[in-house]
């Protein structure tokens, strides 16, 4: 499996940080006219800047990414948490790159029972 999403890397809701695990999100017009869209769920990946950043990974990013769920535009959130990458990227042209599914999109009940799931997600990335 392996599918490439592209787009402007904007602002979230930063809910990702304030539980310890900082995600980019990206704008979603490029997704939308994806043919084959990935299914709702967590993906092990790798991201790339296409414009000039000092990267020390030459080039790409090992990721945790997640497509889902909808937002109030009924449009689907596409995040990618950074594995070891800090940089302010805000603005930049992104390409994210799936290469493995790990699970189903899924809430969770509560706080430390979603950053539980994270820690195990990210293992597999």
């Amino acid at each position: 499996m392996k599918c490439i999403i592209s787009g402007r890397v904007i602002r979230g809701n930063g809910h990702g940080k304030k539980i310890g695990f900082p995600t980019i999100n990206l704008d979603r017009r490029n997704f939308l006219r994806l043919k084959n869209k990935p299914a709702f769920g967590v993906y092990a990946g790798t991201v790339k800047f296409l414009d000039k950043v000092d990267l020390t990974t030459r080039g790409r990013i090992r990721a945790g990414i997640v497509i889902g769920p909808l937002d109030a535009k009924r449009r689907p959130k596409i995040e990618a948490h950074l594995i070891g990458f800090d940089k302010d990227v805000y603005g930049r042209q992104a390409v994210l790159e799936l290469t493995k599914f790990i699970r189903k999109f899924k809430k969770f009940k509560t706080k430390k029972e979603l950053i539980e799931q994270i820690v195990k997600d990210l293992k597999k990335c």
